[in-house]
Order: structure tokens, then sequence, then C-alpha cells
């Protein structure tokens, strides 16, 4: 049974980030509840989420909160109690560096109609600070040539190349 509504303890989000947040929002951790306000569909926004029920929602929300190494942050806008913007970081323990950590920044999608707010800014600068406050020696994530240049912007830098292979029968790029 989950034991907070939370995917994480809140007090660990940075304040200097917070205050990037427009009027009007609030950036925070991901909720139980968020199934309600739209979260998967900002997540459509980004690539296929498929048919996902309320129930496979908190079952795979517990099984993310079990590990704590799941940290996924949102951002809602107030009035329409709607999710605006996501980012996922995914703490990975390593033997390297003194069996230190990674943190792979995933998942980083800002709704359509909420561009140009710099939601997508603060979600990476937040989850960087999440790196940061957890203990990764670097953070790390894959993004197509498009989005380069954003994400250098963020502080970012282009250190390689990406390769995948998608197992068969699922789904490689949005429809």
């Amino acid at each position: 049974m989950v034991s907070s509504n939370a995917l994480f303890d809140s007090s660990i989000l940075g304040s200097s980030v917070s205050s990037m947040v427009p009027e009007g929002h609030i950036l925070r951790p991901l909720e139980l509840t968020d199934y309600r306000k739209g979260f998967a569909d900002c997540l459509a926004n980004l690539t296929i989420v498929g048919d996902v029920t309320e129930q496979m929602f908190g079952e795979t929300f517990e099984d993310m909160q079990r590990t704590g190494n799941y940290l996924i942050v949102v951002i809602e806008d107030l009035a329409s109690q709607k999710i605006v913007a996501s980012g996922s970081l995914i703490i990975e323990q390593k033997f390297l560096r003194g069996c230190g950590r990674v943190g792979h920044i995933e998942d980083i999608v800002v709704a359509k109609g909420q561009q140009g707010k710099r939601f997508g800014f603060t979600i990476i600068k937040q989850l960087l600070e999440l790196a940061d406050a957890t203990g990764c020696y670097k953070s790390i994530l894959d993004c197509s040539p498009d989005n380069v240049l954003f994400y250098e912007k963020c502080g970012l830098e282009n250190k390689g190349i990406q390769m995948a292979v998608y197992a068969p029968g699922t789904a490689q790029k949005k429809a």
C-alpha cells in the first residue's frame, strides 16, 4: 500500500527552482491522484502512453515509490487542476566511481499550449538539483538532434550518441 500520496518527499525539492514557476502553477512530486489530473494526457505529448488504467497507474506508482529511485516532478496548473509539464530522474547505482550514482533524466514533456512558459527549463533545473541532492556524480539524458540546443541552454553538454533496440512488436515512435 502507498504510504504517501507523493512519489517522494517534497522537502528535497530546491526552493530556488520552485520560485521560477509562474503564479497559478506549482512544481511538486508526482502524486497518486495525478492520474485524474491528466498526467497520462500530458505524457502523450511526448510519445505513446498506451491504455493505462487507474489501477495500472497506482500499481506502477507504488513500485516506483517502493524503490525510492524514481523522482518524477510535475507542474500543475492550479486553476484547471491539470498537469502541464513533467520530467523524471531515475537514479542508477553503479560499481564505478566508488559505487557512485548516475541520474538518468527522462520523459521531459510540456503539454501543448503550455510551451514558451519555461516549464521545460524549470523541470530540467529541478531534476539536476535532485540529482545533486541525491549524490549523483553525473546526470545524463538522451534526446533527438532537434532538442540538443534546448538541453545545452539548460546546462547539459553533448557527450555522444544514443543507441537502442526495441523489443519485437513494440512501437518505436509516437504514432
